[in-house]
């Protein structure tokens, strides 16, 4: 079980709407990540799900039934934090059951359900110790096994890895990655971290302004972008967006040259993700471009360009290259790669 439908959702603070009617449908056993900037309402959302926020309007199922009103314990579903909040007096073993200890549940019982989280987690060795005496990827995994020893129909976790450093974030989304095949429940993920949600999530919400700007598989999101809002927000470093005219079965870049033109309608903005442009001599591919900066990051390298009339662009090349800032190049897109969108922001089917 672990169903979840939303429907015309709201959430009101006083004038002020934060969520503007979400309609959306968890399937049971889901991986669903909502991303957006700050402010975007995803971490109140979650929090209306978990009952933690009241619902102004609309509705909230879980396996069918309305929770809509009912309060947090009620819902079956358990929360991790940003914070740990482990009770620093307690043993891992005396943290992880405590849920359990207060609700009256038997001693034999706790234990082995703290046994079995511990396994899944790898805290065996650990269940005598102390918060303090462990490390911050290991604070986390206690306060994910507090909420496994719930058995609950469904996690909510609330940007858990946000308070680790670079190379613990890398090793805790591996174990919940992990977690997620073992356990097969549903899991609802708010982050602002894209890497977090492209290698997590069987499917992505974007919001924006308390509406859901695109859903959809992380693949689906990032090579065809519903909007230019998600197009520049998914990926890292963002889609190139530059302005274009699209005329007689063509496209034209302001400075440059353009190519061929399919679409149902007028496009006024191209984009094109950094991998998906090739360098060239000076007059070769779609436009020339002047290279600003180049940033080395081993794998690859980053050429930050300044392009006529069209404002900035980035290219990302496999390795080293021996371009260096002031030198001027050609620029050729994947003509299978492009993104079109109109006036009003919306991606042009080509």
């Amino acid at each position: 079980m672990g169903a979840i439908t939303l429907k015309a959702v709201e959430k009101w603070f006083d004038d002020v709407q934060v969520i503007k009617g979400v309609d959306f449908d968890i399937r049971e056993g889901e991986f669903v990540i909502f991303v957006g900037p700050s402010g975007c309402g995803k971490s109140t959302l979650l929090r209306m799900i978990g009952g933690l926020e009241d619902t102004s309007r609309g509705q909230i199922l879980i396996d069918g039934q309305d929770v809509t009103d009912q309060p947090p314990a009620r819902r079956g579903l358990t929360m991790v934090f940003q914070s740990y909040a482990l009770y620093p007096h307690m043993s891992v073993r005396e943290n992880m059951g405590f849920s359990l200890k207060t609700a009256g549940a038997p001693k034999a019982e706790i234990d082995a359900k703290v046994d079995a989280a511990a396994e899944v987690l790898k805290l065996g060795d650990y269940l005598d110790r102390r918060p303090k005496d462990l490390s911050g990827g290991q604070r986390q995994r206690v306060a994910i096994g507090r909420s496994i020893v719930r058995e609950p129909t469904a996690f909510l976790f609330d940007e858990p890895l946000s308070n680790l450093d670079a190379a613990l974030r890398v090793e805790m989304r591996y174990e919940i990655a992990k977690l997620h095949q073992k356990l097969d429940t549903t899991m609802i993920y708010v982050t602002h971290d894209q890497v977090e949600a492209m290698t997590l999530a069987d499917r992505i919400v974007v919001l924006e302004f308390g509406r859901i700007a695109q859903v959809g598989t992380p693949r689906e999101l990032y090579e065809n972008p519903a909007n230019l809002f998600v197009a520049q927000f998914i990926g890292s470093p963002k889609m190139n967006v530059m302005p274009c005219t699209t005329e007689g079965g063509a496209y034209h870049l302001g400075g440059g040259r353009g190519g061929a033109y399919g679409g149902a309608r007028p496009a006024v903005k191209l984009g094109i993700r950094p991998e998906h442009i090739a360098l060239g001599p000076v007059g070769s591919g779609q436009i020339d471009a002047t290279i600003d900066v180049a940033e080395y990051l081993g794998a690859d390298t980053l050429l930050v360009v300044q392009l006529p009339d069209a404002g900035q662009a980035t290219v990302r090349v496999i390795g080293d290259t021996d371009l260096r800032p002031g030198e001027q190049v050609g620029l050729e897109f994947d003509a299978t790669r492009l993104s079109f969108f109109d006036a009003d922001g919306l991606a042009v089917p080509h």
